[in-house]
């Protein structure tokens, strides 16, 4: 449904995006996770036809970007990380706007508004002003409005941002609505815990980038097995962490404080019981050693310190 062919855009010397291959498939929801200035946002510009790419194709629902750029707008809804709201325009009139815009009937318009109102939990703000909701609530609008003229592609940058806790759950919530309306939806975040959760597939880009693309269980296996395992000791913590960074079997010594030290680790179990026969033989006071699978988190910091960053000259990406 959303595709793209070495995709590239280039702002003078500096690369927002390189050499960027994406597919997503109709009806799933993708995530596209990375730090600000990555080109998450750049990607989804030129996928909503904002923005031209310097190289490379994009499509979407088999429409073109650049050469039928009308086609792949009746097919998408498009919610930036920040958009304006019309102060003097209520909840009903602003989705009446926007479904006029898009060319739906009246009759239709109202029959969405109020489903669309119910979707996002918003049905008891109809006549509110848009400018006297809450952050989250025109953030929830924003989405409602994007399915005015029922597309079968969401392009949602950052919708979460900036939202607190609750309004994050809310709209996790509709994420997961819209994937059983078999929407194909698109969306951004640099918080990897936030869309592994609602998401059927991410793709971490860094530096304009794609550097990991997959099922969420997939990328995570990107761990190559590791784990990490915490060692929790009455003293010698810090003399530990230096025996175990000379370790095979250890890839990275996180911490290393006098009575915690935590590693990754990939060998097999057998080596791991080695090991800690061979410490407890050295005598090392160890009491504990927890072992827990390492997280996306640690996946995404380990694959974007690993990609070298490009040029920049401060504009955004």
């Amino acid at each position: 449904m959303i595709r793209t062919e070495n995709l590239c855009k280039r702002y003078n010397r500096v690369e927002a995006v390189r050499d960027l291959n994406l597919d997503v498939r109709a009806g799933t929801v993708f995530g596209f996770v990375g730090e600000n200035g990555a080109g998450k946002t750049t990607t989804m510009s030129i996928l909503s036809t904002l923005a031209q790419p310097t190289s490379g194709r994009a499509y979407v629902g088999g429409a073109e970007v650049t050469t039928d750029p009308a086609q792949v707008r009746r097919q998408i809804g498009y919610m930036p990380d920040v958009f304006g709201v019309y102060d003097g325009l209520s909840v009903t009139e602003y989705l009446h706007f926007y479904g006029t815009v898009y060319g739906v009937s009246s009759p239709v318009i109202a029959r969405r508004t109020a489903e669309l109102l119910a979707m996002v939990r918003l049905g008891d703000k109809a006549d509110a002003y848009v400018s006297a909701l809450s952050r989250g609530m025109q953030q929830r609008l924003g989405v409602a409005r994007c399915l005015m003229h029922d597309p079968p592609v969401l392009i949602l940058d950052e919708p979460a941002s900036g939202l607190d806790p609750r309004s994050r759950i809310e709209m996790r919530e509709i994420i997961k609505g819209l994937r059983e309306r078999g929407k194909t939806v698109l969306i951004s975040s640099h918080i990897l815990p936030e869309l592994a959760d609602m998401c059927d597939e991410i793709g971490i880009i860094a530096h304009g980038q794609l550097v990991a693309c997959a099922a969420v269980e997939v990328v995570a296996a990107r761990v190559n097995g590791q784990r990490q395992l915490s060692f929790e000791l009455l003293a010698r913590g810090r003399e530990l962490g230096q025996v175990l960074r000379r370790d095979p079997g250890v890839s990275d010594v996180i911490t290393a404080e006098e009575t915690a030290v935590d590693v990754l680790y990939g060998a097999s179990e057998e080596d791991q019981v080695r090991l800690l026969r061979d410490l407890l033989g050295a005598g090392y006071p160890i009491k504990a050693v927890h072992e827990v699978g390492a997280s996306l988190e640690d996946l995404f910091l380990r694959l974007t310190e690993e990609t070298p960053a490009r040029q920049s000259d401060g504009r955004p990406a």
